[in-house]
């Protein structure tokens, strides 16, 4: 059988096969297999994260309560003693509630890039009743939002999803640096999120010089409120004034299933169908923009961790994959109908940027040598 992977206008013809251990497959450029049939990635999750993902419950708390005792301590005399952004997602919502738990005073932060889902809002409004939280929530102005995405779709670029991961990084450490606060804890994790993201699948976080430049040459020419944050923002948060962005959920045992179970009893959580749907516009990317465009299932990489990290069976990923990925074509049908509202897009327009080639963020200028020149120069004196 011959499979074509990356994007569909840039597809090369390979041998299809699908990894014995997990459910990666050649629908990702850079995939070897062993002589057994296990992929890179599956080999490369086991060496990189056996030690978070399977730490001894021992181990986790000392690492647990050490870093507490930082956060009370740096957190001493102010109305908080750490950031927890929050999406309406299982793992941003579980770190708020272990924040809690463990006795920090965490402020929740979110950010409304205009695309949340009534769910979403739901849970995060539930949650925060429940922990007596407080929130701030950064509302981004959606006709320059709007600007931006549609400069990022005029580009072909396939990380659409770099304008709310960054601004979302830029809004959660501007609210550490208003409170003088040292500590911001993601739901990021090892245990659902540890398996290497593909080649191609996305695109460095920090590139604010990406998202400046493809702006300016689709036609914004001049960016007045989004909030952004570069490699050299990262430098002076992390080592001058000494703000730690740290996967919180790393130092706790973590099992994605137990932990939905937990939350719908005791904080009135809805889950969501697949990771990243709490968002319309992220569930509508993933779920129609790069199948269709780029020959990417985000499902398989989010199913094969939970894989790896023995959260699921190979063969209820398997299941996993099946039919389209959404709930219901009709589901995909409202989300498309809204996509073209909000966007103010015709059939024909999606139709048409369905069809253009892909661009690598590359063809633009971007911060990646910098921040591996800079990583290069931080390992060799460390």
């Amino acid at each position: 059988m011959i499979h074509k992977h990356s994007s569909q206008n840039h597809s090369v013809s390979v041998r299809y096969q699908q990894c014995t251990n997990c459910v990666m497959d050649t629908s990702a450029a850079d995939i070897i297999f062993n002589e057994e049939g296990i992929c890179n990635f599956c080999i490369e999750f086991e060496a990189n994260n056996d030690q978070i993902v399977n730490e001894s419950r021992k181990n986790k708390n000392i690492r647990l309560d050490e870093l507490i005792q930082k956060i009370k301590k740096s957190g001493k005399q102010k109305p908080y003693d750490c950031i927890v952004g929050v999406s309406g997602g299982v793992d941003s919502s579980w770190a708020l509630v272990q924040a809690k738990q463990h006795g920090l005073r965490p402020l929740a932060v979110h950010m409304d890039n205009g695309w949340d889902s009534e769910l979403a809002q739901n849970n995060i409004a539930r949650l925060l009743k429940y922990l007596d939280i407080d929130l701030y929530t950064h509302v981004i102005d959606w006709e320059e939002y709007r600007a931006l995405m549609q400069a990022f779709f005029d580009a072909d670029v396939i990380d659409i999803e770099l304008l709310y991961d960054n601004a979302m990084i830029a809004v959660n450490y501007a609210q550490a640096n208003k409170y003088r606060l040292k500590y911001i804890l993601s739901g990021d994790n090892q245990a659902t999120e540890g398996m290497a993201m593909p080649v191609g699948w996305n695109w460095f976080k920090y590139d604010k010089k990406n998202i400046i430049s493809i702006a300016k040459k689709h036609g914004v020419k001049r960016i007045t409120s989004f909030p952004s944050f570069g490699t050299l923002d990262f430098v002076w948060s992390h080592f001058v004034k000494q703000v730690s962005f740290l996967p919180f959920l790393d130092y706790l045992p973590y099992n994605k299933f137990r932990v939905l179970d937990e939350l719908e009893a005791n904080y009135g959580y809805k889950r969501y169908p697949y990771k990243h749907y709490e968002s319309i516009f992220t569930r509508f990317y993933q779920g129609y923009i790069l199948p269709k465009k780029f020959g990417v299932d985000k499902r398989m990489l989010h199913l094969s961790t939970l894989v790896a990290s023995g959260q699921m069976t190979r063969s209820d990923a398997l299941v996993g994959l099946e039919g389209i990925p959404y709930p219901s074509e009709k589901n995909l049908e409202e989300d498309l109908d809204y996509f073209l509202k909000k966007m103010r897009w015709s059939t024909a327009e999606l139709n048409t940027y369905i069809a253009r080639k892909e661009i690598s963020h590359s063809y633009y200028p971007t911060e990646r040598p910098l921040w591996f020149y800079l990583s290069e120069l931080y390992k060799r004196f460390n």
